[in-house]
């Protein structure tokens, strides 16, 4: 059972789509007011839409041809870093300029206690399916980094799951992990969606097979594959860490790091076309834009 947010006449909706693929609009205003509603009944969120079905009216267009948006607004996004072990050979191969036989500390860091977390992105800086995601202007190689992103309410519980965009400068990472905050965010750096995956009705969250697709000018020029059954350490350690000592908010994202990495050779041009698919969650579609085309379009704010 999956969770979007779609416009329509100008207004937004929330909607889910059943596991036959039946799109239907939710009563609810967003993902965290369905959820508190559930719990006031006693139920788990797939529960109590469960219960409601049959009286939800049905969409009657499938859900990816609609206007789709974030699945919610996260007030936050946090990030994990080098918590696969291809991530940790991409940020090394960054920090030592190909020198792979030089332990870093993103080699301490993957053995550590204490996980990466850094704070990625906020409402305002997130897009969504089918938004264009922006090129840093003095970074000169950017590649995105497709990432599990796990939901989360304000005590830290796992809501449900969705595909994630963590867009990173390499060469700014690479050049003083000083720099990591500049690497990570700048406008539209982060994209999330199309669908929030609720927890419940996910078997095994290390199960999921994850892709990279990247198209220029029609070829497929990247198509990377693996599965979160890589990932080093468990979802509710990431957790665990970010809510230490923290004030965590209704909706909060937290993306589990990246297990795929573009060859080093490539970098993200204005044009590209991205698509990060998540197993049972969907495929996450962005567009690239340079800053300068983002600052001279009509409708930019």
């Amino acid at each position: 059972m999956r969770i979007f947010r779609y416009f329509e006449n100008s207004l937004s909706y929330l909607g889910v789509m059943t596991e036959g693929g039946d799109g239907y609009r939710l009563d609810a205003p967003d993902l965290m007011t369905l959820v508190a509603n559930a719990r006031t009944a006693g139920l788990t969120t797939a529960a109590y839409v469960g219960t409601m079905l049959g009286s939800l009216s049905p969409i009657g267009a499938p859900a990816e041809t609609l206007h789709l948006t974030t699945p919610l607004d996260a007030p936050e996004v946090w990030a994990a870093g080098v918590t696969y072990q291809r991530s940790r050979e991409a940020r090394n191969y960054e920090a030592t300029e190909g020198r792979l036989d030089a332990d870093t500390f993103y080699d301490k860091v993957y053995e550590a206690e204490r996980p990466e977390l850094f704070m990625k992105s906020t409402a305002a800086r997130t897009v969504g399916p089918g938004e264009a995601v922006c090129l840093r202007s003095d970074s000169s190689w950017q590649v995105p980094e497709a990432e599990l992103g796990l939901v989360l309410d304000s005590s830290g519980a796992i809501i449900g799951y969705t595909a994630g965009n963590d867009m990173s400068c390499r060469d700014i990472e690479g050049e003083n992990p000083l720099y990591l905050p500049q690497a990570k965010i700048w406008k539209r750096s982060c994209s999330i969606g199309p669908f929030v995956r609720l927890a419940e009705t996910v078997a095994d969250p290390y199960a999921l097979s994850i892709a990279c697709r990247i198209y220029r000018d029609g070829a497929l020029v990247v198509d990377e594959t693996a599965h979160t059954g890589l990932l080093k350490r468990k979802l509710e350690e990431l957790v665990s860490f970010l809510k230490r000592d923290n004030e965590l908010f209704d909706g909060t994202v937290l993306l589990t790091g990246t297990c795929l990495v573009p060859p080093n050779q490539f970098t993200l041009a204005s044009g590209d076309r991205i698509e990060i698919e998540i197993e049972g969650i969907g495929t996450l579609v962005n567009t690239v834009i340079s800053t300068h085309e983002l600052d001279m379009a009509p409708n930019h704010a």
